[in-house]
């Protein structure tokens, strides 16, 4: 039996966020088997957390594929290892994106990830199809970022997800613009070719926000929102070669996964 956690990531609320599922298991785990979990639990990613020293191993799974870097699952699992297990931070995970890092700062998380700043991409009538919006520019890193004229432009969106879908060299759209009141910037984000129609929050898609929004605002601390319809708040660092992305978090379920 494996420790089964879900945590809802980047919300100081239940039913906020985004839902990400931790496992806990014993031993190493097959491929196949932890990719059978994941589209079991049909959430938009599940992380695999095994202890390898004084560090953590940590993986990710969508219910589709398995995913380089997620900021959502890293938080939740940080955040079980801290209140659910009772393991002293701070916390060291070694992941195909190389070492992270997560701390507790009061009643936060702060995750200390890679920047993966993006670079401009030519702007295909494709795009500006499949959001059914005008897009002011287009840029590209892991992700592809487009930009909108507003922040009620992004929230108002209703992409043709096969459209998208069908965009070339595309893991995740990040639709992003400037941000209003207390949000230095808004996004959302989309990957239906991964399995996640829309993702609540997206921790992973900040590590290329945090550095364009930074050279844009001519700021280092920032708070972005991200405007699902579940919503959430996340709040930024620029330290050039790194980001910080900080947020709240709430248990939702524990139990036993009866496989592997």
């Amino acid at each position: 039996m494996i420790p089964y956690y879900v945590v809802d990531a980047f919300s100081d609320a239940p039913f906020g966020g985004n839902p990400a599922g931790v496992c806990l298991p014993a031993r190493p785990l097959p491929d196949a088997l932890m990719q059978r979990i994941a589209a079991e639990n049909n959430l938009p990613e599940t992380a695999f957390v095994l202890q390898n020293g004084a560090d953590w191993d940590l993986r990710w799974f969508t219910p589709e594929t398995e995913i380089d870097l997620c900021g959502h699952a890293t938080l939740g699992t940080a955040f079980v290892l801290d209140r659910c297990v009772g393991a002293p931070g701070p916390y060291v995970f070694h992941t195909q994106s190389g070492e992270l890092r997560v701390a507790r700062k009061g009643d936060l998380l702060e995750m200390d990830f890679p920047s993966r700043p993006p670079a401009p991409a030519e702007l295909l009538p494709a795009m500006c199809e499949a959001l059914g919006t005008v897009i002011l520019e287009a840029h590209r890193s892991r992700d592809l970022v487009l930009v909108l004229e507003s922040a009620e432009a992004v929230c108002r969106l209703t992409p043709d997800m096969e459209k998208l879908k069908a965009l070339p060299d595309t893991f995740g759209i990040i639709v992003t613009a400037a941000g209003e009141g207390d949000a230095d910037f808004v996004s959302r984000f989309f990957a239906p070719g991964a399995g996640i129609p829309e993702d609540p929050v997206t921790g992973s898609a900040h590590s290329t926000l945090i550095p364009f929004w930074a050279a844009r605002l001519g700021k280092k601390i920032m708070k972005a929102r991200q405007l699902s319809p579940r919503g959430g708040v996340l709040y930024c660092g620029d330290a050039g070669g790194r980001v910080t992305i900080a947020g709240s978090a709430r248990l939702y379920l524990e139990g036993m996964i009866h496989a592997g």
